[in-house]
């Protein structure tokens, strides 16, 4: 076995993901458009602004965002490269806590509010249970995220519709078979101020149907990424165990493997 790379489920190469911040009401208009087309999101919550005005309510969370991700954005929005460690620790935690107990699940991600970050505040996430945090910052590529902690997406969705139409139209041997992630950041509300829900609308009718594509949340793409670093092979590469709780794919020499999730599997 000499030649083997990396897949994302289902023997795919390319995964599409959005993320969107601070709970405002035209959530509610954004996740209709991703529902009907198949995509997936994650928005990160501000859980101390719930229910003000033009934010959605804590009693929408579970229903609203089903099929999606809850994510951390704090607690009241503030700059964490000004803030005391202290306050920072209570920010990230109380509204982990809060959209834990609206959403019913672990929350495990969030996104910088106002893209503000340090390293300090990097190095503090791990031990508040975060695995990985989203930056502002835009690649205008379809890299994997080096360092899940300082998550650099590729674009604001201004520009989704003319990366997308590269993403889509990219052939895989293009990459040297790399794997291809199209990650999408943005606000809600910025579509109501421009009238322009219309692109959201495009976005959905180019990637929908296209089977080559997995549509994933910023913590599924964390989860499975972690999953396949975790592979564990024999000295001539013939033999793999798959250690994590979920099933990981491979191409190797050609074929594409499913290693099931505790199972040593040949690949000869």
């Amino acid at each position: 076995m000499n030649i083997r790379y990396n897949c994302f489920p289902g023997g795919r190469h390319k995964a599409l993901t959005l993320s969107y911040d601070d709970g405002r009401i035209h959530d509610r208009r954004l996740i209709d458009i991703l529902n009907t087309y198949g995509l997936k999101g994650s928005f990160h919550l501000n859980s101390g602004l719930f229910g003000r005005q033009d934010y959605i309510r804590a009693d929408e969370v579970k229903t609203l965002y089903s099929g999606h991700e809850v994510s951390v954005h704090t607690v009241t929005h503030p700059f964490l490269n000004q803030i005391p460690k202290e306050r920072l620790v209570m920010e990230i935690m109380e509204d982990r806590h809060t959209l834990e107990g609206l959403a019913g699940y672990p929350v495990r991600g969030m996104s910088y509010p106002f893209g503000s970050f340090n390293q300090e505040v990097v190095h503090t996430l791990p031990a508040l249970g975060i695995q990985y945090a989203r930056t502002t910052i835009s690649t205008g590529g379809f890299g994997l995220p080096e360092a899940p902690l300082e998550w650099k997406p590729t674009c604001h969705h201004k520009d989704m519709l003319t990366l997308g139409e590269t993403f889509i139209n990219s052939p895989k041997v293009s990459w040297n078979h790399a794997l291809a992630l199209f990650y999408i950041w943005g606000h809600s509300y910025e579509f109501e101020n421009d009238q322009n829900w219309a692109d959201m609308e495009a976005l959905g009718r180019m990637m929908a149907g296209h089977d080559e594509i997995w549509l994933a949340t910023n913590i599924e793409i964390i989860d499975y990424l972690d999953a396949v670093k975790s592979l564990q092979f024999s000295v001539d590469g013939s033999l793999v165990r798959n250690p994590s709780s979920i099933s990981v794919w491979i191409e190797a020499d050609g074929t594409v493997v499913e290693l099931k999730p505790g199972v040593t599997q040949s690949l000869i």
